[in-house]
């Protein structure tokens, strides 16, 4: 392990401070501390029922963007239910995902490492690699819009995404189940926020996403003992993100009140959702970018067991500028490409380098 990935065990965010894009006084180590740090068993995350958005009229909509803003403002994380997404689907998925990375051998990888396309690096991260700062114990595979035949484009081509057929279809049915979800939610928090509930519609009407598959191998003696963090913490580079319910447990979301860890348990089926660093930025500071890891189990039978997630992250597309909603007071922030925003604040996981200038907005 390189040095600057040792270190990383026992860094804290504040040392890569220069490279975020809004603002974040909270302190923490980017892996968890047993016996140091201390976790909140009283807080309880808000559970957000889309059945009030899709078959509650007006009222309705009104009553979920009350629900889902509040808890969002609160601690920048909630869980949806009724959000219309067969559970079914999520079961097969979390056992394509594992099938995905347990059958695919080295050879079939290698042409596939992560590289930046547009603001994303996107492709194959393998173990202890997702990041240049902190040896995750997490293989992961990111794959934007570009990745899936959504638009039907005629110059698309599979293979230059995916290392086997018949993933790409698979993937895809997850993709535009959850798809038709990014309005209802963008509309319910603009409402919240005192804003036009459309002002995005265009943006997010097939907007860039990013589709990550996370595959934690089985914990070993010398994982245990290196105390590295299956993921260090952080927080999300986007509008918002859904996260299906994981089926085994390890996620951790940072109270900023008291600076104590939640354990977060969703139930099977729901979607856990959380705010990004787009989002903090475009509502003045009102919806936060929270923070989260992801521990070992509490559970030493699960430390033998893989465990797979699937996270989607709602993106802009590159040239979309991020700016201040109107009302929402002096603004913050200045006007700022998605891309100099995203690849500023990702050049702590990937090099200095990755950096790429703001162009004028204007």
């Amino acid at each position: 392990m390189n040095d600057r990935k040792q270190r990383g065990i026992d860094a804290l965010n504040q040392d890569y401070r220069r490279f975020e894009q809004v603002h974040k006084d909270q302190h923490y180590h980017l892996a968890e501390k047993p016996g140091r740090d201390e976790y909140d068993s009283d807080y309880v995350i808000q559970t957000c029922d889309m059945a009030d958005f899709f078959h509650r009229g007006e009222q309705g909509k009104r009553a979920f963007a009350e629900q889902l803003g509040s808890a969002l403002e609160g601690i920048g994380f909630a869980i949806l239910v009724n959000h219309g997404v067969d559970a079914g689907l999520y079961d097969a998925t979390t056992t394509l995902t594992r099938r995905f990375f347990e059958q695919i051998g080295a050879e079939q990888r290698a042409p596939y490492l992560a590289r930046r396309h547009g603001s994303v690096n996107q492709g194959y991260f393998p173990i202890k690699e997702t990041t240049v700062i902190h040896p995750d114990l997490v293989e992961g595979w990111v794959f934007c819009r570009r990745a899936f035949d959504l638009d039907r484009h005629s110059h698309y081509r599979a293979e230059d995404y995916w290392p086997a057929a018949g993933y790409e279809p698979e993937f895809r049915r997850l993709i535009q189940a959850q798809e038709p979800l990014i309005l209802p939610v963008m509309q319910s928090l603009l409402r919240y926020l005192g804003c036009d509930p459309y002002c995005y519609d265009d943006k997010l009407t097939a907007t860039n996403f990013g589709f990550r598959l996370n595959y934690y191998p089985p914990l070993q003696a010398e994982d245990l003992h290196s105390g590295a963090g299956r993921m260090l913490g952080h927080e999300d580079v986007d509008l918002f993100t859904f996260l299906p319910a994981p089926d085994v447990d390890g996620l951790q979301v940072l109270n900023r009140r008291n600076m104590k860890w939640i354990r977060l348990n969703a139930p099977p089926g729901s979607i856990i959702l959380n705010t990004g660093d787009y989002m903090q930025r475009i509502s003045n500071d009102r919806l936060p970018s929270t923070t989260h890891r992801v521990a070992h189990p509490g559970n030493p039978e699960l430390l033998r067991q893989a465990r797979v997630s699937y996270p989607m992250a709602i993106y802009l597309w590159e040239d979309e500028i991020l700016e201040v909603l109107p009302g929402l007071g002096e603004p913050k922030y200045p006007p700022i490409s998605a891309l100099a925003f995203h690849t500023a604040i990702t050049s702590k996981y990937y090099g200095e380098a990755y950096a790429v200038k703001n162009e004028d907005p204007g």
